[in-house]
């Protein structure tokens, strides 16, 4: 299950756009919904901005659980039969 970080009913918002000329041509050759493709677009290199954000404010944190489960283990260390 993926959790949205946008609204994905807000309005929607006319723009306009510059766009190489060919690919437009070639994507109204193909039926490509460019307003669809643009948001989906949109959405993974936000989401990718965020997590790298994340991961940046995290890393801290990320390291010292790192630390801590290479010296202590996990609860389970001694109960998995792999």
């Amino acid at each position: 299950m993926q959790l949205n970080f946008f609204n994905p009913i807000a309005q929607k918002k006319p723009t306009n756009l510059s766009i190489n000329s060919d690919l437009l041509q070639q994507a109204k050759a193909y039926h490509v919904n460019l307003s669809q493709t643009l948001e989906l677009r949109l959405a993974e290199i936000l989401r990718d901005q965020k997590r790298q954000e994340w991961q940046v404010e995290n890393q801290e944190a990320i390291e010292d659980y790192n630390k801590r489960i290479e010296a202590w283990g996990v609860f389970s260390d001694g109960l998995r039969q792999f």
